[in-house]
C-alpha cells in the first residue's frame, strides 16, 4: 500500500557528519532505523573529516546533513563539495561550532535540538533549587558526621521552599523551561532579561526586574545567560556581595559568565552558597581553592543530555528530518539574526 504521508520532495539524501563517538552515543539502532524511514540515509560510518575522498563523494549527493558534536565547520570549501545541500539538522544544542557565514549565504536551513537539550538542564536546575531550600546536602553531611538526627522542631525558619524567591537570569530556552517547571511550586519568581518586556514576563508568570534587584532580593539566583562578549563576567563581585546571607547561586550556563575570583572570596566568607555545574576552566585544577569550599557543590557539567536523554535529541532530529522531507519546514529552526543571542 502506498504511503499516505505527503511529500513535496523525494526522500532527501541525508549524510551524518559528527564525531564517531557522538554518533555512537546519540544515534542508536532505533534512531537509525527511524531516520531510514524518513530519508535516504547515507551508509555509516559517519563523516568526521569532510576533506577525505569518501567525504567528498558523500557530500556530492547530500541534500541534508545530520550533524552532531564534533562536526567540522561547514565552510565554503565544504559547501562547494556539496552543491545539493539545502538543510542541516543538528542533534545537539549550539550550532556555533560548525554553521558558518557561508551556510547562511547559501540560504541553508538550519535546525537544532537545543530545545530537547534544555529540558534536562532545567530539571537539574529545579532539583538543585528545591534541594538547596531544604539544605539537603549540608544536613546530609551533618548526619554523616554526627550519626544523630537533629530536632526537626528546631529547624530554622529560613529552611524550606515555601515562599522563597528565585531569580532567573535570562529567559533563554533553558531559563524559560526552568520558569515553566517551577510553576507548580509556592515560589516567587523574578526574571532579568533586557530583551523581555514586562508584559511578556507577566505572560511567563514572573516579574521582570533589574539585574541588581534580582541578586539583592532572591534567595536563589539561577544563571541561564549564554556566554557572549557582553555577558562575560556579568555576575560581578558587586552582585555577589549584594546577595542575601545564605542565598544560593546556581550556574548551569558557562563558568566565564561569573567572576570566579569574586565568587571564591564570597564563598570563603560563608556569605552565600553555590551550585556550579560549570566553572572556568571547565575542569578546575586539583589544587584550585574552590574544591575546599564546603558551601560550593561542583558537578562535572552533567546537567545537559546524558545517557538515555540522548534519545530525546535523536527523536527531535528524526522529527525535523521528517518535517523537512514532507515540505513542512522545521519546528525548531535556527535563524541567522538570532545567532548572536544564542549559546
Amino acid at each position: 500500500m502506498p504511503s499516505t504521508i505527503p511529500h513535496s520532495r523525494p526522500r532527501p539524501r541525508t549524510v551524518p557528519a559528527m564525531s564517531r563517538h557522538a554518533a555512537t552515543a546519540v544515534l542508536g539502532p532505533g534512531s537509525l532505523a527511524a531516520l531510514a524511514e524518513v530519508c535516504d540515509l547515507a551508509p555509516l560510518p559517519v563523516l568526521d573529516d569532510l576533506t577525505t575522498d569518501r567525504a567528498r563523494a558523500a557530500l556530492a549527493d547530500a541534500e541534508l546533513l545530520l550533524t552532531g558534536w564534533g562536526c567540522p565547520p561547514l565552510d565554503a570549501a565544504v559547501l562547494a563539495a556539496a552543491p545539493r545541500l539545502r538543510a542541516v539538522v543538528h542533534t545537539a544544542g549550539s550550532v556555533r561550532g560548525h554553521i558558518t557565514e557561508a551556510c547562511w549565504e547559501r540560504g541553508i536551513e538550519v535546525s537544532s535540538a537545543a530545545a530537547a537539550n534544555a529540558l534536562p538542564v532545567a530539571e537539574y536546575t529545579v532539583a538543585m533549587i528545591l534541594l538547596s531550600g531544604k539544605r539537603v546536602l549540608e544536613r546530609a553531611r551533618s548526619l554523616r558526621a554526627t550519626r544523630r538526627r537533629d530536632d526537626w522542631l528546631d529547624t530554622p525558619p529560613d529552611v524550606g521552599n515555601y515562599g522563597r524567591t528565585v531569580g532567573i537570569l535570562s529567559a533563554s530556552l533553558i531559563g524559560r523551561r526552568v520558569i515553566e517547571l517551577l510553576a507548580p511550586y509556592d515560589l516567587r519568581v523574578l526574571l532579568h532579561d533586557p530583551y523581555v518586556s514586562a508584559a511578556e514576563a507577566a505572560a511567563l508568570g514572573v516579574r521582570q526586574t533589574g539585574l541588581g534587584e534580582l541578586f539583592a532580593q532572591s534567595d536563589v539566583v539561577s544563571v541561564h545567560t549564554p556566554l557572549l562578549p557582553a555577558t562575560r563576567g556579568l555576575v560581578s563581585r558587586e552582585l555577589l556581595v549584594s546577595m542575601r546571607p545564605d542565598a544560593v547561586l546556581v550556574n548551569t550556563s558557562r563558568g566565564q559568565v561569573v567572576d570566579q575570583d569574586a565568587l571564591l572570596d564570597v564563598l570563603r566568607k560563608n556569605r552565600i552558597r553555590a551550585i556550579l555545574d560549570v566553572t572556568d576552566p571547565e575542569i578546575l585544577p586539583p589544587e584550585h581553592p574552590l574544591w575546599e569550599c564546603d558551601n560550593a557543590l561542583i558537578t562535572p557539567h552533567l546537567a545537559g543530555s546524558q545517557g538515555n536523554e540522548w534519545r530525546r535529541l535523536a527523536d527531535l532530529a528524526v522529527g525535523e528530518v521528517a518535517r523537512w522531507a514532507a515540505g513542512d519546514g522545521f519546528a525548531h529552526p535556527v535563524h541567522r539574526e538570532r545567532l548572536a543571542f544564542l549559546a
